[in-house]
């Protein structure tokens, strides 16, 4: 069990946050102004009951908050926002990792969460991908981009600092990558060398770098061992992924790989998910560089939950093809 936890508070200086509330087509929506002295912008966003409670930025049914629109929607909104990064603080706070790793105890890891690197927090958080809009912005106005690319990697760096010495050993770095929307062109001018930044901080104080790559990797694969990270985390398989784990394993020879296990598999109920394990597992032969993580939403019947684990916790390590055989025959 894994759960992560952030390590600081952001303050904004002279940026005036305002809420209003109403209904767009049934569903409850926060809009959120942020006001600067250059202009304001705002985004729309649906949250269920439940966020910012308990479960970090997941409501009690572990679903995110929903962007129905974005901060940068057009040129000029990008000097605001601009404007608010370079008004931002980060302040350590550690009492969610050192609460977290009490509740936990010796069955898990606390990891803390920074948020998605500076060019993914573009394509994801402030402008999307809907509709092509970054990709048209990147194209357009390359200038408004690089330059708000530039102030975020350069208010990030207290931030790094602060996850370096936070009491967690993992430090999650945001992202969230796809090779559908982040190519390889992308990755090497503006995903690599941001790692290269968080990794020397991180390294330097003893923590280990994961990043979120639950997407297409395929056309990554040769680039992502080039990184200094660490842990490649929510790696999914065929059929929802488009590389083999035993492929990935072969390819990434320093890191281990966390499998988030494809909820197509789930989907075909408990024996399909026991054979698809059993499967993997041949594949990833030793396994010894790998995690299984159920679900990286946290959605899963309990059916299919002790069918995986029904496989998993007889696989003693390092595994081999009889290991697994045996395991099979056990299971009938």
């Amino acid at each position: 069990m894994n759960w992560q936890r952030p390590c600081a508070v952001e303050t904004m200086h002279d940026v005036e946050i305002t809420e209003t509330r109403g209904v767009v087509r049934g569903r409850p929506v926060t809009r959120r102004t942020y006001t600067t002295p250059v202009g304001s912008v705002y985004v729309d966003e649906h949250k269920e009951p439940g966020v910012g409670q308990w479960h970090a930025q997941r409501s009690w049914k572990d679903v995110s908050p929903w962007f129905l629109t974005r901060m940068i929607k057009e040129p000029g909104d990008y000097e605001v926002v601009k404007f608010m990064v370079e008004h931002l603080e980060y302040e350590a706070d550690y009492f969610p990792i050192e609460q977290a790793q009490d509740w936990l105890g010796d069955d898990g890891c606390v990891i803390t969460a920074l948020p998605h690197s500076p060019m993914q927090t573009l394509m994801i958080d402030w402008v999307g991908s809907e509709g092509g809009l970054f990709f048209f912005h990147h194209a357009d106005h390359p200038d408004l981009v690089e330059e708000l690319y530039r102030a975020i990697s350069k208010s990030r760096l207290p931030l790094y600092d602060i996850a370096a010495k936070a009491p967690a050993e993992i430090v999650s770095c945001g992202d969230n990558v796809d090779g559908l929307l982040v190519d390889p062109r992308l990755f090497e001018k503006y995903f690599m060398p941001e790692y290269e930044i968080q990794g020397k901080v991180l390294h330097d104080n003893g923590k280990l770098m994961l990043v979120h790559m639950d997407g297409s990797l395929n056309l990554l694969k040769d680039l992502i061992p080039k990184t200094p990270v660490d842990i490649v985390e929510a790696f999914h398989p065929p059929t929802m992924g488009d590389l083999p784990i035993g492929e990935a394993l072969s390819l990434w020879k320093d890191k281990a790989i966390w499998l988030g296990f494809p909820a197509a598999a789930y989907a075909l109920g408990p024996k399909a998910t026991m054979k698809y394990a059993l499967d993997l597992l041949r594949e990833a032969v030793p396994c010894e560089r790998l995690v299984f993580e159920m679900s990286t939403e946290n959605l899963v019947s309990n059916e299919n939950l002790l069918a995986l684990t029904s496989v998993l916790e007889n696989a003693e390590l390092p595994l081999t093809i009889e290991k697994i055989d045996e395991i099979e025959r056990s299971l009938g």
